[in-house]
């Protein structure tokens, strides 16, 4: 029961994530329904059906990932100046008017499309909000699965969203798609409650020395009196870090790439891991599925494929919850890039060589048409399937636990921002070059992929069971990233808490007991880190 009032807290924060997932999915249904088209489509001669054109299209999708880069950048100004609370409801506020003005149109595409990039705004900084709150207030032992909790409720958001466009599909006028739509302001009004129910963030209200009111905080999300020992021990530690950090002077946008305290190495890693996510393949099929399910011999309605889509990407992330804690994060990621790597390379060279070309009617496929349709539906099944496994949460979780707080806003707000501008891209862009190389679009997630395996070896370390101020000692220390995962927090620090509270201290590290006697064959070879010994790790850091 200790962790209950912060895990109940974290998954209030990450409904932010919800937000995403429901638009993203709510719009690709809107965008086929025929009211919709006739609304906001154009003739397609003097007298002839309405049609929404791909410009069109990539219009009222892209307006919305424009909005999101913005938001991302924005929060950061407003995590520090209102706090990481009253941020998550400010922002809520402007996702909901967003969603007003796409409501209560009538024909005017440009009050669409200017509504999209309203609530872009807020579902943007509600990217990085989600990371920074639950980084910060996480319990360190369950930290990577608070994390992951954000990708949860993104392909959470994403499935209710595809059975709401088909539960009203058939309705008739512009209820097919204000309901779906208008729907999301709810969501809005839910995470507006945020100011009522959060607590603020400790390290933030410490850092605005704002002593009283962390030391309450901290209480709260450890579920223990405010005079218990865990609080002021935390308390120390944290002032400690906050202290090192204030001795750097004002900080800004530069010093997230300055070589202090290798922040340049962190933030460029945050930003990769997004880039790298986005070009994984997974939205691909998210976007355009419909279209090549089709191709591959399916006889499923657009929307009962999206269903089948949201409900294997909501499948994925529970285990996936459990992999970022029980495999650690490098792990994670290099194993999911491979396994996604090889569905890529077969959907691509199976769609190529099998499948019948476009628009080919079903009952004139041949057994080899039929045969490699079943292959391609399979392993793009799977795709998606490994995505929300391993490489949907894990970016988010790396980005929430890998800066100091000085500069934690502003890191995480890069890192979201490169999501968005890259998820803009590919929605722009796939269009055309699928319709001009088909299925062989996949071969370049593949191409992605095996640099991801590259460049997560390479370059990202293990952060699995280290508080926040542990990953900064570990950067400080230069542990290689492929020994990173056996780096432990000061082996002198360690017996002294271990003589002091006995077992208990030995769970405070990234291993455990099971490393007490390892730990006593190191002391002469690990350096001591003199200010670690000053502080505590505990497990609400």
């Amino acid at each position: 029961m200790g962790y209950f009032k912060a895990i109940l807290f974290c998954v209030f924060v990450a409904f932010g994530g919800f937000l995403f997932g429901y638009d993203i999915g709510v719009i690709s249904g809107c965008l086929i329904m025929p009211d919709f088209i006739n609304r906001f489509g154009e003739p397609t001669g003097p007298g002839g059906a309405m049609e929404l054109s791909s410009s069109r299209q990539s219009l009222i999708t892209s307006l919305l990932s424009a909005g999101t880069f913005v938001g991302a950048l924005a929060q950061a100004l407003t995590a520090d100046s209102l706090g990481r609370r009253a941020s998550i409801a400010f922002w809520a506020i402007v996702f909901t008017i967003g969603v007003a003005i796409q409501a209560g149109t009538t024909y005017s595409l440009a009050q669409i499309v200017f509504g999209r990039f309203f609530a872009g705004l807020g579902v943007g900084a509600m990217s990085a909000i989600v990371p920074l709150y639950n980084g910060e207030a996480s319990p360190k032992r369950i930290r990577g699965a608070l994390l992951a909790l954000y990708q949860v409720l993104i392909v959470t958001g994403l499935f209710i969203s595809y059975c709401i466009d088909l539960g009203t599909s058939n309705l008739s006028g512009s209820a097919s798609w204000r309901v779906p739509v208008g729907i999301q302001m709810a969501w809005g009004l839910i995470l507006l409650s945020a100011v009522a129910v959060l607590p603020e963030s400790p390290r933030h209200l410490l850092g605005k020395q704002k002593a009283e009111q962390a030391r309450r905080a901290i209480a709260m999300l450890n579920n223990v009196p405010m005079n218990d020992p865990l609080v002021q021990e935390e308390m120390d530690e944290l002032s400690e870090a906050i202290r090192e950090e204030n001795e750097g002077g004002k900080n800004g946008w530069i010093e997230c790439f300055s070589h202090r305290n290798k922040l340049y190495w962190r933030t460029i890693n945050g930003m990769m891991l997004q880039f790298i996510q986005q070009l994984n393949g997974q939205n691909f099929y998210y976007y355009y599925g419909d279209t090549f399910f089709r191709s591959a011999g399916s006889a499923l309605s657009p929307y009962v494929i999206q269903v089948i889509l949201g409900g294997v990407s909501v499948v994925g992330t529970i285990p996936g919850m459990y992999v970022v804690e029980k495999w650690g994060r490098r792990r994670a990621l290099l194993i999911g890039a491979v396994w996604q790597a090889i569905c890529a390379i077969i959907v691509g060279l199976v769609g190529h060589f099998t499948l019948a070309p476009d628009n080919t009617p079903l009952d004139q496929l041949t057994p080899r048409n039929q045969a490699g349709g079943k292959a391609f539906i399979a392993f793009a099944i799977i795709h998606v399937f490994a995505f929300n496994v391993f490489w949907g949460p894990v970016p988010w979780v790396y980005l929430g636990e890998s800066f100091p707080l000085r500069v934690r806003p502003k890191s995480i707000a890069l890192g979201s921002a490169t999501n968005w501008i890259w998820n803009f891209l590919l929605g722009f862009f796939s269009p055309n070059i699928a319709a001009k190389i088909g299925s062989l679009i996949t071969l370049i997630f593949f191409g992605m992929l095996i640099f991801g395996v590259v460049y997560v070896y390479l370059l990202v370390p293990e952060t699995k069971g280290l508080s926040l101020e542990e990953v900064d000692e570990m950067y400080r220390s230069g542990v290689k990233p492929w020994n990173s995962s056996k780096w432990e927090p000061s082996s002198v620090h360690f017996k002294r808490l271990q003589s002091k509270e006995g077992t208990f201290a030995g769970q405070t590290t990234r291993r455990g007991n099971e490393r007490e006697a390892e730990l006593d064959s190191n002391l002469d070879r690990e350096p001591v880190n003199e200010k670690s010994q000053a502080t505590r790790p505990t497990d609400g850091a």
